[in-house]
């Protein structure tokens, strides 16, 4: 059976190049296209698509509009079709929020092209959205994580030393906000990688900041990991955890993509094995493919405490099921159990060493 992609967009050209690349696949077809959400309301009843791509700003409704509707009353796998400038990032953030699986982004200049040589990253996103595990959402849904965040540590013995290390791919930016939405503004520095493009991890940065009760930024390289505060890897380069001294840093590498991937997870975890050891705690949530098993396995190694967001819970049940399997994790537990899974460890742990 062929994926039905039912195609949304305003730009003739976008239309054309989308259903270019994605009939030329064996295992997926275009079965409509759609000038705006209008049309694609009938459409959608008439082909029954498996993944829809929507273009973020369009006439007559507005992208977002039209995606919380459909969500709310027909939830389907959608894949967001963004430009890259930062007020659509910031539409694109929202829309992942509202539900979509994941997005790409138009090329800024010689569009037709531009989308041809994307064809790999277009067609690999709408099979993984096309296998994506998709709630029903209501008016409540986004916040239904977010009543209240956990109590301070109450726990004399937790230093700054403890660290959270985290990594994510696709689903991943609604799992990080549930997971980091939760905790207390005392809590361990946390470092994060989220698979995102350049021009998009800012917005994301941002939207946590003003979420979350930690401050939440944009690694730059160079900071001092502080407690009560998260830095997520930009879109241009691996994130590490570096020592210097007495303290933690935060350095960021613009080598070769590791599992196809920059940033990588496996680098952020591979650098926590190495400079923190049994002082960090390990979470893989929702994402496609194995990028962060082996690092974690590394982090296992070096004594750190391992978490996996479990099936139930993933968009997408790819990145945890690899790390779950070559045995690097401790524990498996539902995206709304492991914020407080986390932080009773490190009450319980204190400064102890952490058992492997």
């Amino acid at each position: 059976m062929k994926i039905k992609v039912l195609i949304v967009d305003d730009s003739a050209l976008i239309r054309g190049v989308m259903k270019e690349i994605i009939n030329s696949q064996p295992d997926m077809e275009v079965v409509g296209v759609a000038p705006d959400p209008l049309a694609a309301r009938d459409l959608i009843k008439q082909t029954n698509p498996d993944v829809l791509t929507l273009d973020v700003e369009m006439p007559k409704m507005d992208g977002l509009e039209f995606l919380e509707k459909l969500m709310r009353l027909r939830p389907m796998p959608v894949l967001m079709v963004s430009s890259l400038t930062e007020r659509g990032s910031e539409i694109t953030m929202r829309a992942l929020e509202l539900g979509a699986v994941d997005f790409v982004t138009k090329p800024k200049i010689s569009i037709q092209s531009g989308m041809l040589e994307y064809t790999e990253v277009i067609t690999e996103k709408i099979r993984i959205a096309s296998r994506a595990r998709i709630r029903q959402r209501t008016l409540g849904t986004t916040a239904e994580h977010a009543a209240k965040p956990l109590a301070s540590l109450r726990n004399p013995l937790i230093s700054s030393e403890k660290l959270i290390i985290i990594g994510a791919s696709t689903g991943g930016t609604e799992a990080i906000k549930d997971f980091l939405i939760q905790l207390p503004s005392d809590s361990p520095g946390i470092l994060i990688t989220q698979h995102m493009p350049e021009g998009f991890t800012r917005s994301f940065a941002n939207r946590l900041d003003k979420l979350c009760k930690i401050s939440v930024k944009e690694a730059e390289g160079g900071e001092r990991v502080l407690p009560g505060h998260a830095y997520l890897a930009p879109g241009h380069s691996h994130l590490l955890l570096v020592r210097s001294g007495a303290n933690y840093m935060t350095r960021l590498d613009q080598g070769p993509p590791v599992n196809r991937h920059r940033p990588s997870v496996d680098v952020l975890f591979h650098s926590a094995a190495v400079s923190a050891g049994k002082n960090a705690v390990g979470v893989i949530l929702t994402g496609m493919g194995r990028d962060g098993a082996a690092g974690m396995l590394e982090m296992r190694k070096a004594g750190a405490y391992n978490l996996a967001q479990d099936e139930a819970s993933c968009v997408v049940f790819g990145m945890p099921r690899e790390a779950i399997a070559i045995g690097a994790t401790h524990e498996v537990a539902s995206l709304h159990e492991l914020p407080g899974r986390v932080m009773e460890f490190f009450a319980a742990h204190g400064n102890r060493a952490m058992r492997v």
